[in-house]
């Protein structure tokens, strides 16, 4: 089905940061499937696992116990927050979403959401209502109600939004989809003193943030928040379909038999990749990594400003955007003709999220390129938007 903006390139094979399409060509890939290949692409270890676990066991269901799911959530539980100790297993964001929103409206026994502009949380019936973008919402009416928006990063908005009488709030800690929109402490603090404050639980959304793409494992420790609820995936299987939503032991308590599964959510083969997700993360430099070499592309983006369709550049760890007075299309195509891959977001967003294993040299290589990129459009005089 015509689903996806098709890009021109079939690839067939990856290795450490880099795709390669049929005819051999190397792409720089700063795509990373859309931040979930946070190891690379044929990591070692990664490959070792899935390949051992695959001769053991594909599949076992949640209502049995497997070896492979209790490692995992061994090495899972030293980087999750202290008090988000009990979790969910599923397989994508999405579901993540939809479970946390199920367990707010259980433990609270209201009904109403409290989400924000910009909002990216999935396009399943319940993380789409509480996604703001119009297009994606529109066709699909009427979506789980009620909901209310407020204005992402306004802390005055705060005081227009019903937390008394809400089942949770549910926040990105930095926005993906919406451009690499970065809030500021004020406003994060706020709206967990209001939640705390009218009994609203907290759900902070860190499926693309999370796993120690914004130099820490979850973005909202940039904040100093306590989250209730915590949903996490793309990165989390290291490119294995998995999710996960973690809870408090409050939460956990009121949650029954039945009220919520899956049929292939924690499998052995997921859980063996996600170990060595979990394990590599916890044991390694590759956070510090993330925040050392995200500074140094931050310092590179800033330097576009001498372009004429260049307007903003936004960036924390490696998760950053580069802001576009013109349409994104020509710039990403021709970064992609001189292998480079990235990815977008709305009309004029050129987006990044390489894996964490990149090097000072992938960045400067990926830099090159779009100075390149930039330099030709710009000679085009293509229209502002």
């Amino acid at each position: 089905m015509h689903l996806y903006h098709k890009l021109p390139i079939t690839v067939c094979k990856g290795s450490g940061v880099f795709l390669y399409g049929k005819d051999e060509k190397r792409y720089l890939d700063f795509m990373a499937g859309y931040g979930v290949a946070i190891l690379g692409h044929g990591y070692p270890k990664l490959v070792k696992a899935i390949s051992d676990q695959a001769r053991k066991l594909i599949t076992a269901h949640g209502s049995v116990y497997n070896e492979s799911r209790e490692r995992f959530l061994e090495a899972f539980m030293k980087i999750s927050p202290q008090k988000l100790d009990h979790v969910y297993l599923c397989n994508s964001g999405a579901e993540a979403v939809e479970s946390a929103l199920k367990f707010a409206r259980k433990v609270t026994r209201k009904k109403p959401f409290i989400a924000f502009s910009g909002s990216y949380h999935g396009k399943t019936f319940g993380a789409l209502s509480v996604t703001a973008t119009e297009k994606y919402r529109e066709p699909f009416q009427p979506l789980v109600e009620p909901v209310y928006f407020g204005e992402y990063g306004n802390v005055e908005s705060l005081e227009k939004l019903p937390f008394n009488q809400a089942a949770a709030v549910i926040v990105e800690p930095i926005q993906g989809e919406a451009g690499v929109r970065i809030p500021t402490a004020e406003f994060m603090k706020e709206l967990e003193e209001r939640c705390k404050k009218f009994g609203c639980i907290l759900i902070i959304d860190e499926i693309q943030t999370g796993l120690g793409r914004t130099g820490k494992i979850w973005a909202h420790q940039h904040f100093n928040l306590d989250p209730d609820i915590i949903t996490v995936a793309k990165g989390l299987g290291g490119g294995v379909p998995m999710g996960a939503t973690l809870v408090s032991n409050e939460i956990a308590e009121a949650i029954q038999p039945g009220d919520q599964s899956t049929t292939f959510g924690g499998n052995p083969l997921a859980c063996a990749a996600g170990t060595v997700v979990a394990t590599t993360l916890f044991e390694t430099d590759l956070v510090k990594s993330a925040s050392k070499i995200g500074e140094e592309l931050k310092n590179h983006l800033s330097k576009f400003s001498s372009y004429k369709i260049f307007k903003d550049s936004r960036a924390i760890g490696l998760m950053a955007a580069m802001e576009l007075r013109v349409r994104f299309n020509p710039v990403l195509m021709e970064a992609l003709k001189r292998g480079l891959l990235t990815l977008y977001s709305g009309r004029n967003i050129i987006r990044i999220l390489p894996p964490l294993i990149v090097n000072s040299t992938h960045v400067e290589t990926a830099i090159s390129i779009l100075h390149n990129a930039f330099e030709v459009v710009e000679r085009s005089k293509p229209d502002v938007v």
